[in-house]
C-alpha cells in the first residue's frame, strides 16, 4: 500500500511533487505515488467545491420560504421542481460523504486499492470515478450478489 501523505498537502506540495495542470496519472509510474495522490486529491476537492457551489443557490431559494403560486397548476409544477431539487441535493450530500471518505483514504494510504481484494484499482476507473472503492471485477461481483439477495 502507498504511504500516508496527510502531512505533505500544504500550499507548496504540488510544486514539490511536480504536479502541473496537464498532469495525468500513468501506468508507467509508481502506483499511488505522491504525485498521483496529489492529482486525485485535487480532483476530489475540485469536485466537492463544484457540488457545494451548486447547492448554495438551492439553499438560498429554500430560505426564501414556501412556494406561493396563485395558479394551482403553477404551484404543483413549482412544488414538483422543488421536490426534484431536494432529491438532487440529497444525492449530492451522499456524494460529498463519499468524496470525504476518498480524501480520508488518501490520507491513510488506502486510496486506489480495492476494499475487497486489496488489489490496485485501475487508473482509468479512478479517473472516471475517483470515489471508487472496488476494482471493476469486485464491483460486478458485489452487484451480482446484491441482485441475487434482492431476488430471494
Amino acid at each position: 500500500m502507498a504511504t500516508a501523505v496527510s502531512d505533505v498537502y500544504d500550499q507548496g506540495f504540488h510544486a514539490r511533487v511536480g504536479l502541473h495542470d496537464t498532469y495525468r496519472p500513468s501506468a508507467n509510474e509508481e502506483f499511488m505515488s505522491p504525485v498521483q495522490l496529489a492529482y486525485f486529491r485535487q480532483k476530489l476537492l475540485g469536485w466537492k467545491d463544484e457540488i457545494l457551489r451548486e447547492s448554495q443557490g438551492t439553499m438560498a431559494s429554500l430560505k426564501n420560504g414556501p412556494i406561493r403560486e396563485a395558479d394551482v397548476t403553477d404551484r404543483a409544477s413549482s412544488e414538483t421542481d422543488w421536490a426534484i431539487e431536494l432529491r438532487t441535493r440529497d444525492r449530492q450530500r451522499k456524494l460529498i460523504s463519499k468524496i470525504d471518505s476518498a480524501l480520508r483514504r488518501i490520507e491513510t494510504g488506502e486510496y486506489g486499492f480495492c476494499e475487497v481484494t486489496g488489489e490496485p484499482i485501475s487508473l482509468a476507473r479512478l479517473e472516471a470515478r475517483p470515489i471508487a472503492t472496488m476494482t471493476v471485477e469486485a464491483q460486478e461481483r458485489h452487484e451480482r450478489n446484491e441482485r441475487i439477495s434482492r431476488d430471494d
